[in-house]
């Protein structure tokens, strides 16, 4: 393949930049601004320099400029409007201008701005990209770098567009199955914390008038309700303190992060989901890293990562050295255990026709298209479920509550 080797020449992502705004003049002596990511002062200058720019002013700034946070719907929409324009013939840093200007949101315009700053001072596309990472992962940077090499920038570019729009429709179908119960847990939690600490001690004093003894459950809930009252402060505390704790080590734990992903694929009803969609993202990278000419040892140094989930992250890099070493990929990804048996399947006809990025690509629009129906039967199974736990618990506590005025009742 004529770019075989274009994945280990891609660049090096550059880490610790900070931010600056700059003013200067140009040749003409117009007056310019702009903003750019650098490792210091020095090299801020050194650059406009490079462009011809008279620096008059660096100033290092907090944060990105201004504007709302870049996220990664910004990011797919950018991707899939230089893929059209380039397709359309319009000049890559022509294409950066009507795409910035375009934009409503200022951080967007000042990061495409940068970027065609490191074009026009001579980077190439890969190489400016790379010094975004936050923005542009390591399979983005790869896959311009093989379509600047290979000639093919804008198939690349289209072929990206899609893969992030489909990452993005998977991840969304996902939250959105997550969303509801999370927020009628934390809406259950509330009204049952403003039941303990304000409702059931009006209750008490009304009871403390009685001179009968109270029903056990009654008891119970307002020995609940007492430890409320007295101490709402701890448990608040621990409560946001274990969930800080908990995201902490998850976030930078190896040990943490695998029993969490591999809990996360074998939850009840969810984990199916999750595993599909998993799946999909992984046979969504290949398609398109291999597809775009990188060659497979090569493309799956990004595939593992893009998958989201360290159980799919360590098996990939098992995979990698398999195949290595001769190993064919559908040989390799059986001994994962990791993958279902039709997608085994469809790895090996893809293998043996020579159309292995067409295989995995249908293999991806199967299980997407799977897990959009998994979270529609998920919205509606939720919701009964949720009724129902929601109905115990403030109906048990109001149950509770009434039974000693129940039981005066029937002694009257």
């Amino acid at each position: 393949m004529a770019v075989a080797k274009l994945a280990k020449a891609a660049p090096k992502a550059v880490r610790k930049e900070i931010p600056f705004h700059w003013e200067g003049l140009d040749k003409k002596g117009k007056k310019v601004s702009g903003e750019m990511l650098a490792s210091g002062d020095a090299l801020v200058n050194a650059t406009l320099r490079r462009q011809g720019i008279k620096v008059l002013k660096v100033k290092r700034q907090s944060a990105f400029g201004k504007g709302k946070r870049i996220k990664e719907a910004d990011i797919s929409l950018f991707t899939r409007q230089l893929a059209t324009m380039m397709k359309a013939g319009v000049p890559l840093l022509q294409a950066f201008d009507i795409v910035a200007k375009g934009h409503a949101n200022p951080a967007v315009q000042r990061l495409l701005g940068s970027i065609k700053s490191d074009i026009e001072s001579g980077s190439s596309m890969a190489q400016a990209f790379s010094k975004y990472p936050v923005y542009f992962d390591t399979l983005f940077c790869n896959l311009i770098h093989a379509g600047e090499q290979a000639g093919i920038l804008d198939t690349v570019l289209e072929r990206l567009a899609t893969y992030k729009e489909k990452i993005l429709a998977i991840k969304g179908k996902i939250k959105s199955a997550m969303i509801y119960p999370i927020s009628v847990i934390v809406v259950a939690f509330v009204i049952t914390t403003i039941i303990m600490l304000f409702v059931i001690p009006a209750f008490k004093n009304l009871f403390s008038s009685f001179g009968a003894n109270l029903p056990a459950p009654t008891l119970v809930v307002i020995a609940i309700s007492d430890f409320f009252v007295h101490y709402w402060w701890l448990i608040f505390a621990a409560l946001g303190g274990g969930l800080w704790g908990f995201f902490y080590a998850w976030k930078r734990s190896k040990p943490m992060q695998r029993v969490m992903d591999r809990l996360f694929l074998q939850i009840p009803i969810f984990g199916p989901v999750i595993e599909k969609a998993t799946i999909a993202r992984w046979t969504r990278t290949l398609s398109t890293m291999f597809a775009a000419g990188v060659p497979l040892v090569e493309a799956l140094d990004s595939v593992g990562g893009a998958a989201g989930n360290i159980i799919f992250l360590e098996a990939t890099k098992k995979i990698q050295s398999q195949v290595s070493t001769g190993t064919s990929l559908t040989v390799a990804m059986q001994d994962s255990n990791l993958f279902p048996n039709m997608v085994l399947q469809m790895a090996a006809i893809g293998e043996e026709s020579g159309s292995l990025d067409a295989m995995l690509s249908k293999v991806a629009d199967f299980l997407e298209a799977d897990v959009d129906d998994a979270v529609e039967g998920l919205s509606s199974l939720m919701e009964p479920i949720i009724m129902v736990v929601l109905g115990t618990l403030i109906g048990g506590l109001v149950i509770a509550m009434y039974l000693p005025i129940f039981k005066m009742g029937s002694a009257v």
